[in-house]
């Protein structure tokens, strides 16, 4: 794909430092924090529910993946009237033509890239901030970059009032990565594209993990696993999927 570049907009950011100070980028730094989980009883067996029957029970055997699908709070990343909804076994609409996507799709990928606490990741499409927060939990770093400007400033604020660490958000065609903070050990994308991103593969380390899904909108998709090796991606297929289109401005 022939990156063309786009309009820049403010950089819309998360930096959380040590104990319980985050920090907000919208144009400047605010200085912001309060990590909070609101879980209903029923929530909480719902939750313990869909981490059990849908996750561990289709073969996800990660430990900190398990754990982290365990804490992070699903319901705080839905609009309000699908709260009731937020652990179901199915995507939920967040608006702008997006989805969160369903808990297992979120626990499959995470887990294939293989990470063990110290890395550096790239994910494409933010939307509600749901895959960040649980990244974020297995990982050093998360960079997420979102088009849809938003979606951007609400998944950076939600994250943020959630107490989030290692989580910086930025709007912007995640087509073209996040060239600054490169390189990636690991690379995720949550929108669909008949192909690779170049500049995704350029921007992930010798040896990096990139999962995605390929495919076209209308048509067939399946998640693929790509380990970077001599430049070039060596690619595998995990499962069949439906993801929204990854799109340019």
């Amino acid at each position: 794909m022939k990156a063309t570049v786009s309009r820049r907009r403010p950089l819309v950011s998360i930096f959380c430092v040590p104990a319980t100070a985050c920090l907000l980028l919208v144009g400047q730094y605010l200085v912001l924090a309060a990590p909070a989980d609101g879980l209903s009883q029923e929530e909480a067996i719902a939750r313990r529910r869909m981490v059990e029957v849908q996750i561990r029970g289709r073969g996800v055997a990660d430990a900190c993946i398990l754990a982290a699908m365990e804490r992070v709070p699903r319901h705080r990343f839905v609009p309000e009237h699908w709260r009731t909804r937020a652990y179901d076994d199915r995507p939920l609409p967040i608006g702008g033509e997006q989805t969160i996507s369903q808990p297992y799709v979120v626990a499959a990928m995470s887990e294939a890239l293989g990470l063990r606490g110290t890395e550096r990741v790239l994910e494409i499409g933010t939307g509600s901030g749901y895959h960040a927060a649980v990244l974020s939990e297995c990982a050093g770093r998360v960079f997420t970059v979102e088009i849809k400007p938003e979606l951007a400033l609400t998944a950076a604020k939600r994250l943020l009032g959630l107490g989030y660490k290692r989580v910086r958000v930025r709007e912007g065609d995640g087509r073209l990565g996040w060239r600054s903070r490169a390189p990636y050990d690991a690379v995720v994308v949550t929108a669909a594209s008949p192909r690779v991103p170049q500049a995704l593969v350029e921007q992930l380390r010798e040896g990096g993990v990139l999962v995605m899904p390929l495919g076209e909108p209308s048509g067939s998709q399946v998640l693929v696993r790509g380990v970077k090796r001599h430049g070039r991606l060596e690619m595998s297929e995990l499962m069949p999927v439906a993801f929204v289109p990854l799109v340019g401005p």
